[in-house]
């Protein structure tokens, strides 16, 4: 078993603190980024944290921006939904343009009969994008809740 620590800190997920994030104008978002990245470089340095990962609302919003213009590297979850396949294309191509970021795709709720090395293969191949791994979904399970 790996022994370590992990440091999680939560932001409000209150609609009051989204609403009011959302109405942060540039000036604040840029000084924002500034304090990431110093608190990266803290955690990292300082702190010796071996690893430090942000999490963002998905989209393009300016907290989801400042995440990954301070990341080393962006990892992407999607599903395979044909919507959030095309989105997570444009998105990457927006990223590999803007910010030129080691980007990676962790697909979720994959299908159990999807995971076979074979169909996973050509399909992952068709989707042209950087997948690192698979998240496979528990279908019954869902399907219980009704």
């Amino acid at each position: 078993m790996a022994k370590g620590k992990l440091f999680v800190g939560f932001g409000n997920p209150s609609t009051e603190a989204i609403r009011e994030m959302e109405s942060k104008d540039r000036k604040w978002e840029m000084e924002a980024l500034c304090r990431l990245l110093s608190l990266k470089n803290s955690l990292l340095e300082k702190l010796r944290f071996d690893y430090v990962i942000f999490d963002s609302s998905p989209g393009l919003e300016y907290s989801s921006i400042n995440a990954v213009v301070s990341a080393d590297v962006v990892l992407v979850v999607t599903t395979l939904d044909k919507s959030d396949i095309e989105g997570t294309q444009r998105m990457i191509k927006d990223l590999n343009e803007l910010f030129k970021k080691k980007t990676g795709v962790i697909l979720n709720k994959v299908p159990f009969d999807f995971i076979s090395l074979e169909k996973r293969e050509r399909k992952l191949k068709s989707l042209q994008l950087p997948i690192i791994d698979a998240i496979p979904c528990s279908c019954d399970i869902l399907e219980a809740e009704d």
